[in-house]
């Protein structure tokens, strides 16, 4: 029966944003840990639990019109919907439960990927601000044949063949 189907990709589907959860913890904690050396390997694991949720994601749009059809609902009922429309009473909990998590999953992973954007931008400012403190500050340390320092002091090198 599709709805069976249908409710085993549900849980698949769980399953893969609990990884992303994960995944996008790990790579907070990297980020608030400075070790972001191992940064571009945590994003790396991001974005491949992202290309396995499209697929599950695709896999579970399909079965879902199979079942909406089969209830008598347009192809694209939402979930919601099919929870609302289930002839059997426990379908329609199974399918207001899955709801109810998948939302709060959601949530959850948006507010990580806000949070983990943000340790992100400050890094990057940050970096900026060390790099512009490597600048030399008015040529600071170059002097002139008067001892004097500044951008009319610079060094020079004269070639000595001419």
């Amino acid at each position: 029966m599709a709805i069976h189907e249908l409710s085993a990709l549900l849980w698949r589907e769980r399953e893969l944003l609990d990884v992303l959860t994960f995944k996008l913890e790990e790579e907070q904690l990297l980020l608030t840990s400075g070790k972001s050396r191992w940064l571009a390997h945590g994003t790396k694991e991001v974005e491949q639990v992202l290309a396995h949720l499209s697929k599950a994601s695709l896999a579970r749009t399909i079965e879902a019109a199979v079942v909406a059809e089969t209830w008598g609902l347009p192809t694209d009922a939402t979930l919601g919907e099919l929870a609302g429309a289930a002839p059997e009473g426990a379908w329609s909990e199974v399918l207001t439960a899955h709801l109810n998590a998948l939302t709060r999953q959601t949530a959850l992973i948006k507010e990580l990927r806000d949070s983990n954007e943000q340790y992100l931008r400050t890094a990057v400012r940050s970096t900026q601000e060390s790099l512009a403190d490597l600048r030399p500050a008015a040529a600071a340390g170059i002097y002139d044949a008067q001892g004097r320092t500044g951008d009319a002091a610079g060094s020079r090198f004269f070639d000595q063949q001419f």
